[in-house]
């Protein structure tokens, strides 16, 4: 359906347009919060009984006699510099439940901690002074991280090359210390992009650091759910962006191609639901084979896992919000309750994909005991490992170019998922950003314009 020039969609002798959404990730409920927002009609179809994707939670059964308790999949951190997310979060009601940390705390084994946060000095310059106390980092680290600094500044937005070379190539290219390379530039970015430096595009490295730490005063601020992540996304929430409804368990089986090479229904559950336009926000692997003659090159994406560690104390093992983990391969830690729940991230960790799951936890508990003393005398009550191994893509040199923007072939499909060319990597923010790209599209193709990306802070 496409609407006449100068009509409005709310005009009420014009139907709005029926909008399929595929998929209720971060891509898919923002799709539908912007078009429901902008008067479409709109389906969205999910396969779990719940929305969220891969930023959801569920129940963990507890010891004998307890309760079950709702534990997040892994630990989801948002900067203040993602505002497309935080848009999204405004937009469903729950803007509230998040709370922002100003200070990184950055432990050594042995419990020595430093804390960066930023001063009174005008950014990129607002970190100077608690960067200069870093206890974990020497003259000579500090020195070269400060030059490569000044360099993100002026490359990020002129250099050609930063997507066809590695990030650990252009840190190498700058003269970093090892010692600075490992204990400040891997133990933030590997968390922030998911993968290596030796396999992680320049580009997004740069970007990371701009956007998120030099390019404003307040972007690098960190931002947690107060609520566990499904709390963030429920339906009436949802619902009250517009004309929405949300089924569950409701996989997509098959996509049908009509006349002029239009989609004509999607099959669900056996049922054939037909609509105007199509969004697909399904992860690359479901949708190939749904539709395998989109001009993608399916072959380009490989992934990177995430794993979570949940653990259960007898009694609080360290006051801290949050602290990121030097020199192990546990990289951060999350406070969940008093001190007594904790979850340990690990991301791009392919080390732990094949091991057992209480080789896990033994490894967690034993590292977390160099950090934390108080681990020494704790009782583990209980422990969850939750691993994702296609938790994201990686963002491998070269892959940029092969990401499919919004609009396809079919002129009633469009898609959209962090995997597309969101102009970010695989977060949070990248999904949301894909979402609204193709609520863009969509609104466009049916004549009826509309803005829903937030430019980036800079």
């Amino acid at each position: 359906m496409s609407i006449p020039r100068n009509t409005s969609l709310t005009d009420a002798n014009i139907p709005a347009p029926r909008i399929a959404v595929l998929g209720a990730g971060l891509a898919g409920i923002a799709a539908t919060a912007a078009l429901g927002s902008a008067g479409f009609s709109v389906d969205l179809f999910e396969s779990r009984p719940f929305p969220g994707g891969r930023a959801t939670s569920w129940p963990v059964a507890g010891a004998e006699g307890e309760s079950s308790e709702v534990v997040d999949n892994c630990q989801h951190v948002l900067l203040r510099c993602c505002v497309n997310l935080l848009d999204l979060y405004r937009r469903l009601g729950v803007r509230d439940k998040i709370r922002f940390h100003r200070e990184y705390f950055f432990i050594e084994p042995g419990g020595r901690t430093s804390i960066l946060k930023r001063g009174i000095l005008p950014p990129p310059a607002h970190f100077a002074g608690s960067f200069l106390g870093l206890k974990f980092l020497n003259l000579d680290d500090k020195i070269a991280i400060a030059i490569a600094m000044n360099a993100i500044q002026g490359e990020v937005r002129t250099r050609r090359d930063l997507e066809g070379i590695t990030m650990l190539d252009w840190l190498l290219e700058k003269d970093q210390t090892a010692n600075a390379i490992e204990r400040y530039w891997r133990q933030v970015l590997v968390s922030a992009v998911n993968e290596e430096l030796d396999r992680m595009a320049a580009s997004h490295g740069l970007q990371v650091f701009w956007l998120g730490m030099l390019a404003c005063a307040d972007s690098y601020e960190m931002g947690l759910a107060a609520v566990p992540l499904r709390e963030l996304y429920d339906e009436p929430s949802l619902m009250k962006t517009g004309d929405v409804r949300i089924h569950h368990r409701a996989p997509v089986t098959a996509i049908d191609l009509g006349a002029d090479a239009r989609i004509a229904a999607i099959e669900v559950a056996g049922q054939r639901f037909e609509a105007d336009f199509f969004v697909s926000c399904l992860p690359v692997e479901r949708l190939q084979p749904l539709l395998p003659s989109l001009p993608v090159d399916w072959k380009a994406f490989q992934h990177s896992p995430i794993t979570g560690i949940h653990l259960w104390f007898d009694r609080p093992i360290t006051d801290l919000p949050h602290a990121t983990l030097l020199d192990r391969t546990i990289q951060w830690m999350f406070n969940k309750s008093e001190g007594r729940y904790v979850q340990l991230v690990v991301s791009a960790s392919r080390s732990l994909t094949a091991m057992p799951r209480g080789e896990i936890i033994d490894l967690a508990v034993r590292e977390l005991g160099e950090f934390f003393p108080a681990v020494r005398d704790a009782v583990l009550e209980k422990a969850h490992v939750i691993k994702e191994v296609r938790a994201t893509f990686s963002a491998l040199p070269g892959l940029e170019s092969k990401r499919p923007t919004a609009v396809t072939p079919h002129s009633n499909f469009f898609l959209a998922g962090d995997w597309t060319r969101s102009g970010w990597p695989a977060t949070m923010e990248g999904a949301v950003r894909s979402g609204y790209l193709a609520a863009e599209a969509v609104a466009r193709a049916a004549g009826s314009p509309r803005h829903f990306l937030i430019p980036d802070v800079a």
